[in-house]
């Protein structure tokens, strides 16, 4: 196994690096501050490629492996968390659009989403339905050569200001569960859509958040994404991904907190001494360095795991997003304590990274529904040796 990156890689690596430290790192603070959603870098981020980096060059994208992909959005997230995170959705979005939709949709929407000339959102959680998604209650019923949706999505990020939606959809009986779910790409601004308002935040400013009504909303049949009863399986194959990037996103945040405290603790003196000269303070630092760099790598193996169709990828990608997400909060957590009091000041970053990264734990799957999936495939499995 070689944990070394090719010189492809480094360039992805480098070329982000530059792109975050050059258009999203010096506004980030504003961004989060006065709620600003810069669709504007994110365009320019379509111009990199940043917005297909896994989609298959056939469709358009980079075509990128998961692996090649978490090197890209590790550096972006140290640029900026939230913008980063809405990028990692909108790829999302993307990698379903060309896995699954029609021809006629992908030649109509792609080209668009991948440039970010046009974003789109993934609309999954419901007011009834989050951590058990399979109960979701938001229903598309045929009617002729269309589908009429009917329900409610929250939580939505980019709601209100993307083009798309890919939503998921109830089109078996009320009782049918996960095998019941559709889904479906729907034009935003598709007339029977309502918009709530923009949620406050403690977090994630720089994109937009707000609940979904859809009342009477048809959408042509050949809008399905797949076939009928096949929405559930989409959700879940993406959310495996989604694990990944939103890690990725704590990995790279994570490492922004780590670099500001490494710095400060070597220019800020107390007692006459530099605060790196006490043996507190470096052991501190050397488990926040250690913790980081067991995340980078749990998440890389698990991106490895999903790019060869491993199957216990999807046990491995829920394993690295319960652990780097905790992991990674608990590293900004430490280095605002290490910052004192100045951590707590929006004059420094530390804060806006703890806020943040805590959302992190909560969605793609709570790390409580993480610890679920984990538990059940280890008792499922005789020989737990084949994990290693």
């Amino acid at each position: 196994m070689d944990f070394e990156l090719d010189a492809d890689q480094q360039a992805y690596r480098e070329a982000a690096r530059q792109f975050a430290q050059r258009e999203m790192a010096p506004n980030a603070a504003e961004w989060d501050a006065n709620s600003v959603f810069p669709v504007d870098v994110l365009r320019q981020a379509g111009d990199l490629g940043f917005c297909g980096l896994y989609t298959p060059e056939a469709a358009g994208g980079l075509g990128l492996s998961r692996l090649d992909a978490t090197l890209i959005i590790e550096e972006l997230a140290q640029g900026c968390t939230s913008t980063t995170a809405f990028l990692t959705i909108h790829n999302m979005v993307n990698w379903i659009l060309a896995s699954y939709a029609t021809e006629a949709v992908r030649e109509a929407w792609l080209p668009s989403m991948l440039t970010g000339e046009k974003l789109g959102s993934y609309c999954l959680t419901e007011p009834n339905a989050g951590s058990d998604a399979a109960s979701l209650r938001t229903r598309a019923r045929r009617d002729g050569d269309a589908y009429v949706i009917d329900g409610n999505k929250m939580f939505i990020s980019g709601a209100g200001d993307t083009q798309l939606l890919v939503v998921m959809a109830r089109t078996g009986a009320p009782d049918s569960g996960a095998g019941g779910i559709s889904a479906f790409a729907v034009p935003a601004d598709t007339p029977g859509i309502d918009y709530g308002k923009k949620e406050t935040k403690m977090g994630w400013n720089s994109q937009p958040t707000r609940a979904i009504s859809f009342d009477g909303v048809r959408v042509p049949a050949d809008h399905r994404l797949g076939d009928e009863g096949e929405g559930f399986r989409i959700a879940m194959r993406a959310l495996d991904g989604g694990r990944i990037n939103i890690a990725t996103c704590s990995v790279g945040t994570a490492q922004a907190a780590l670099t500001t405290a490494h710095r400060y603790l070597n220019e800020r003196e107390q007692f006459g001494r530099a605060l790196a000269s006490f043996q507190a303070l470096q052991f501190k630092l050397a488990d926040m360095a250690t913790q980081l760099v067991a995340a980078r790598q749990m998440v890389r193996l698990a991106a490895s795991k999903l790019d060869r169709g491993d199957p216990d990828a999807t046990l491995y990608c829920a394993m690295a997003k319960r652990f780097a997400t905790d992991q990674g909060f608990a590293i900004c957590n430490e280095a605002l304590q290490l910052h004192g009091g100045y951590g707590y000041l929006r004059d420094y970053p530390l804060e806006r990274h703890v806020r943040d990264c805590r959302v992190h734990q909560i969605l793609e799957g709570t790390n409580e529904i993480m610890r679920l999936v984990i538990a059940r495939r280890l008792l499922d499995k005789d020989d737990l040796e084949t994990l290693i």
